[in-house]
């Protein structure tokens, strides 16, 4: 017990470094992609590039944390994005920026990825979803919170101190991952050495045969769609052109949506690990196509806040049970497999929500964006709740 409480509490000191610096850009980064004089689309690029580049990262991240060990992974991961967030801050033209930011998402696809394998090596199923919940409660309220001090730092310093702020986070992420998190790589594979486990490509072949877990990953990528293409990508803009809101006052919102959801984490946390991972992702997969119909309908602050809230409360509660439900699916021994393989689908989101959105907004406008993503949440959702198996339930 005592390597795993010392891997989680380091695992949750470092994400909410890390995710603050995140959560900090995010008001900032469309007003800051559109400075560079770029469409709506081109918009959508700059969140795009991240994620193609957080999926180009996810299954070698998995690889390189079975190579060489999971804390220095999480090292480089904190090095390499603090080098591209910086790039981003200095950048000079679009292309500069284009390219800084694809090697910031390099970094975080090291950081996330071989995160959600570190916490797969130290839970079993009985308790996996509330520990999860803490990290991932820890994960929320950081890129939540985040988005108020950045937007200040925006509106006090420019558009660009929010990812220098970033740079400095990533650092110290590496400087944590060294110093405070133990190694759970063989931990995680139990009594089963190296030499046991089939290749790593095959380890991905026997998880893409689950149909539960290939749609557990499209949950996961429609909820990076609406995320990044609808939250981080079009409501920023929205919310300052026909709110009328501040920079400020966006970014306080998106906080506030992140205060009201933390007290829900780990209540799902347990409710998952009692009645089951799909008793808790259906209905807040649901809930989460709801606000973003919100977002499209709002036209001032206190709707604008109340999609905020509803968002918040909705991702918090779902945070915890589709990464759950995942390394529930792991074969023993394929934790790095089947997070990575995790991530890689949901980073599939990180790339197609922004482009796919960017342009639904160039073509019909951005209320027919967010109906979209919030269509294809929900039918993430029935198809989840119809065709996939319940992977935990505890018993009496």
């Amino acid at each position: 017990m005592a390597l795993e409480r010392r891997a989680l509490i380091g695992m949750c000191v470092l994400i909410a470094v890390n995710q603050l610096g995140f959560g900090g850009i995010v008001p900032a980064l469309p007003l800051y992609a559109q400075s560079f004089g770029v469409s709506a689309s081109a918009i959508g690029l700059a969140i795009a590039v991240y994620g193609l580049a957080r999926f180009v990262v996810a299954v070698p991240s998995g690889q390189l944390s079975d190579r060489i060990g999971r804390r220095p992974t999480l090292a480089i991961g904190g090095l390499v994005s603090a080098i591209g967030n910086l790039g981003c801050a200095l950048a000079g033209s679009y292309p500069e920026f284009i390219a800084a930011r694809f090697v910031a998402g390099l970094g975080a696809g090291l950081v996330l990825t071989t995160g959600q394998v570190v916490l797969a090596d130290i839970t079993t199923p009985e308790r996996r979803a509330r520990t999860i919940a803490i990290y991932q409660g820890t994960f929320i309220f950081s890129v939540g919170i985040g988005p108020y001090p950045g937007g200040l730092l925006a509106e006090h310093l420019g558009l660009a101190a929010p990812f220098t702020a970033y740079a400095a986070a990533g650092s110290a992420a590496a400087i944590v991952a060294w110093l405070a998190i133990p190694e759970t790589r063989e931990h995680g594979r139990g009594a089963l050495g190296h030499g046991a486990l089939p290749a790593f490509s095959r380890q991905i072949a026997l998880l893409r045969r689950q149909i539960g877990f290939m749609l557990v990953g499209l949950i996961a990528l429609m909820n990076a769609v609406v995320r990044t293409g609808g939250l981080f990508s079009i409501i920023p803009v929205l919310a300052s052109t026909r709110m009328g809101l501040s920079v400020d006052t966006i970014g306080l919102g998106l906080a506030a949506g992140s205060v009201a959801g933390l007290g829900a984490t780990y209540p799902a946390g347990m409710l998952a690990d009692r009645y089951g991972r799909k008793a808790v992702i259906v209905p807040a997969t649901v809930l989460s196509g709801a606000s973003m119909l919100l977002f499209g309908l709002a036209a001032g602050e206190a709707l604008y806040l109340t999609a905020c809230l509803i968002w918040g409360v909705a991702t918090a509660v779902g945070g915890s049970a589709p990464a759950a439900y995942a390394a529930d699916s792991a074969p023993p021994g394929m934790n790095a497999a089947a997070m990575s393989t995790f991530r890689m689908l949901g980073d599939i989101g990180y790339v197609l929500g922004p482009l796919a959105l960017g342009a639904i907004v160039d073509w019909q406008g951005p209320e027919t964006a967010l109906a979209s993503g919030a269509a294809g949440l929900v039918l993430a959702g029935v198809a989840f709740a119809r065709f996939a198996a319940e992977t935990h339930r505890r018993s009496g």
